[in-house]
């Protein structure tokens, strides 16, 4: 049954200490929103503690006309009763409300603004009111759309610092506490309607499972929990796969293509899902992909290479300029300059290979600069007869895709390759013993490790 008691007890289970943390609700002025506004303020007054903290942010939609503008009034007459911080947004013309859509705009717009107050008021937590009947109405909805383990485990009672602590509460205990405890809140008849999903759920089938059973709500909340634990054991199941398929794992991660193409089509797609590759149909496509072949989520870049799948986090990528000049002009009344190019280029861990490279300089024509591998370069690599598509010398070597990324030709202002950095250096411009005007390229040891 909800009391004070068995609310905290809930909230001490989602935060350790719940006293020495800040909380930022969503009041919408329904009844569950309003009773949880209140167990928060009565657990203020009880706590007494000035770390433990709390404000209000509510919405004003502008959907149901006067209805939004008493339900905001319900909610700014409690915070000012109580004295609490009330935060207000009320939507106007410049939110372009859309035709369609609703509901994700408004999930959208109100979770923007959340953050916004709490990042401006530093506050730790988010708080809404979602309760039982919530959570019932989302697994049916999402048994709909055969969203899997995950979508049937229902909302999460704390998730990236979004808590709910009424989850275990059924609709009908929180209108028992508003009553018993007069606290005031407002009905939105629009849930009466069944134009949404939810509604007609909420209106049609939820009050038919319950007359089942009298005991349904209450073996839905324990079902629920079982499931919870069965998807945490399978997320240690599946991390122990994906740690044991994992080929290298530092500024990127490679996973091997070939045994995640043994695993079964679950597995497949609960790995590749933490990337954001979360479409079905996307999953074969990966593994029938030619190599060099890449995919893009909103974070994550996939790319092909032979028999290994590499992730690279888009985030922790630097933008890479087309081109970097070295050296504009050479003064020919110096005999010799030196390019260090620590600090131009970033060092290619993978390869570690240090080089130092001279070239006669009037041979070259100036400006000297980097730039990316382009289709149709080719060079005369030292070492070998002959000329050699760039192409070419990557695949001779066997470098990944990743690797190729990252590597910079060395070229004058005709285009000449001068040298693919750092692996071979092009023989036609090397210096001679009858070189007079030298320039050297080096990436030593002792930079490397800087």
């Amino acid at each position: 049954m909800l009391d004070q008691s068995a609310f905290t007890n809930r909230l001490k289970n989602l935060v350790h200490e719940p006293e020495n943390h800040t909380y930022l609700l969503a009041v919408s002025g329904g009844a569950d929103s309003m009773v949880l506004a209140s167990l928060f303020r009565d657990l203020g007054q009880k706590i007494q503690d000035s770390r433990f903290r709390f404000q209000v942010a509510h919405i004003n939609y502008k959907l149901r006309g006067n209805h939004s503008d008493l339900d905001q009034k319900t909610v700014q007459d409690f915070c000012e009763k109580n004295h609490i911080k009330f935060h207000l947004y009320e939507v106007s013309e410049k939110d372009q409300k859309p035709e369609n859509s609703i509901q994700l705009w408004a999930r959208e717009l109100r979770y923007a603004f959340f953050k916004e107050i709490q990042e401006k008021e530093k506050l730790e937590f988010l708080v809404t009111a979602h309760h039982l009947n919530d959570q019932l109405e989302t697994f049916i909805i999402n048994l709909s759309k055969a969203a899997g383990i995950n979508g049937l485990s229902g909302i999460p009672s704390n998730d990236n610092k979004i808590l709910r602590p009424l989850l275990d509460f059924p609709k009908k205990e929180i209108y028992q506490f508003a009553e018993q405890n007069t606290i005031e809140f407002r009905e939105d008849l629009s849930n009466k309607k069944s134009d949404y999903l939810r509604n007609k759920i909420r209106n049609g089938i939820v009050p038919l499972l319950m007359d089942t059973n009298d005991h349904f709500l209450e073996n839905f909340r324990k079902s629920s929990l079982y499931l919870n634990q069965t998807k945490d054991f399978v997320q240690k199941q599946i991390q122990e796969i994906e740690n044991n398929l994992t080929i290298f794992n530092q500024n990127y991660k490679i996973l091997s293509k070939e045994k995640l193409d043994q695993e079964s089509d679950f597995v497949k797609f609960e790995i590749l899902k933490k990337y954001g590759f979360n479409q079905e149909e996307e999953i074969p496509k990966i593994f029938k992909a030619e190599n060099n072949s890449s995919f893009f989520s909103k974070e994550y870049q996939l790319m092909v290479n032979r028999d290994e799948l590499i992730f690279i986090d888009k985030s922790k990528e630097k933008e890479t300029p087309e081109e970097i000049v070295l050296i504009k002009k050479f003064d020919f009344s110096e005999n010799r300059i030196s390019i260090n190019l620590v600090g131009d280029i970033e060092n290619n861990e993978e390869i570690h290979k240090e080089f130092e490279w001279d070239f006669d300089a009037e041979k070259l024509q100036f400006p000297i600069l980097l730039r990316k591998q382009q289709d149709g370069d080719e060079f005369y690599p030292t070492g070998f007869s002959g000329k050699k598509k760039v192409s070419k010398f990557f695949r001779d070597e066997k470098l990944s895709a990743l690797i190729k990324e990252k590597i910079w030709l060395l070229c004058d202002s005709a285009n000449h390759i001068l040298g693919v950095i750092p692996l071979r250096q092009d023989r036609r411009y090397q210096a001679d013993r009858t070189t007079q005007k030298k320039i050297t390229v080096t990436w030593t040891e002792k930079q490397l490790i800087r």
